[in-house]
């Protein structure tokens, strides 16, 4: 047979404790060892002696009982510990036994909105300024968000009282359950509307565009996204908005290319040119540059021209523009220019020679040491 405990040092009391100390301890206790908050193996089990030993000693009756004839006198069955309160879940043991009020629905924060922004090459590799139109949901204002016809007021409900939520409570065999839910008549907002507003309908709000500056920080890739906190959609029950992403997308260039931050240009030379040497004007975004093109050059050699290419996003200098140079060939030759070209091949002797095939990726990583 299992002895129990005194219940003044289930509690933690002296023995002449006033109410208040007795109500302060179980307080503390309770909320140490109820089960939904406590996980050891015993914690059930320490619970329900605090809540027997709190039943006993909170009554002047049962406790004088207990006072003179220890646990036989007391009579207080283990079951009726629980009567008058919930043990369903953590919070309800405080609404139930300290005097609670009941919970109303928490804020929820506003949905996040998503817009996609087309840049053109340039805006993107140095950065601008855009406005952006979005759609989203502002108070109503008729109502001004409360949702009732102007010259009416939203009313406390019926049939939860304002508490936003509904009690009921059950037995079982171990005692009394309180079963809390969402008030259906107001939804959990404590309060109903008899006379909707005719603007909104009831709802508080309505949808309206709203423009926004955006700023587009220079070096930005498509798929990059910016965000605008608090530009969203509203929220529920007093809860903030949520934000707007802006979702970038890049427009290709009819010269350029990207990678990484590097510009990769494509620039057709002659013959001549590649074989003698030339200093040439190559376009790059911020207008032409010399480019010296060294006799002997071979279709497909890649010059740098540093500090030409795309800012870093975060700042701290920007990539380099890497120039290709690719010899063109003549598709129409007269008699006399074939003349001339055969005798200069004759002269050069460089029948057979095989063009090199890495490619101009290649060449990029090779001058970058990839």
């Amino acid at each position: 047979m299992t002895t129990k405990l005194d219940y003044y040092d289930v509690l933690g009391v002296p023995r002449n404790a006033g109410q208040d100390e007795i109500k302060r301890a179980f307080r503390r206790l309770a909320m140490k060892h109820h089960p939904d908050k406590n996980r050891e193996p015993d914690a059930e089990e320490r619970f329900k002696e605090i809540n027997e030993a709190f039943e006993v000693l909170s009554d002047p009756e049962k406790r004088a009982m207990y006072d003179r004839f220890g646990h036989a006198g007391a009579e207080s069955p283990f079951a009726r510990a629980f009567e008058g309160f919930d043990i369903g879940g953590f919070g309800d043991i405080f609404d139930a036994f300290f005097g609670g009020t009941g919970r109303r629905r928490q804020p929820q924060r506003g949905a996040d909105l998503h817009y996609r922004l087309t840049l053109a090459f340039e805006d993107a590799v140095f950065g601008c300024e855009k406005e952006v139109e979005v759609s989203r949901s502002e108070p109503c204002p008729v109502c001004n968000g409360l949702r009732a016809e102007p010259g009416t007021e939203p009313r406390k409900c019926p049939v939860c009282n304002g508490s936003g939520e509904i009690r009921r409570a059950q037995r079982s065999i171990f005692g009394q359950f309180i079963n809390v839910t969402t008030c259906d008549r107001c939804g959990g907002e404590g309060r109903v509307v008899d006379t909707p507003c005719h603007q909104c309908r009831g709802s508080g709000r309505e949808m309206r565009k709203r423009k926004l500056q955006v700023r587009i920080p220079a070096g930005v890739e498509s798929g990059s996204q910016i965000r605008i906190s608090g530009e969203g959609e509203m929220g529920l029950y007093g809860g903030g908005r949520g934000n707007v992403y802006i979702v970038l997308s890049v427009k290709e260039h009819p010269l350029f290319r990207r990678e990484g931050d590097h510009i990769l240009l494509d620039f057709d030379g002659s013959f001549a040119q590649a074989a003698l040497g030339d200093e040439v004007q190559v376009p790059t975004l911020e207008g032409d540059r010399p480019l010296k093109i060294p006799a002997g050059t071979q279709s497909g050699q890649v010059f740098v021209l540093k500090k030409h290419g795309v800012p870093h996003v975060r700042g701290g200098g920007r990539g380099d523009m890497i120039v290709q140079v690719n010899v063109v060939t003549p598709t129409h030759l007269t008699e006399e220019q074939k003349r001339l070209l055969t005798e200069l091949d004759e002269s050069l002797r460089v029948h057979g020679r095989r063009p090199d095939g890495r490619g101009f990726m290649g060449k990029v990583k090779e001058t970058f040491g990839g």
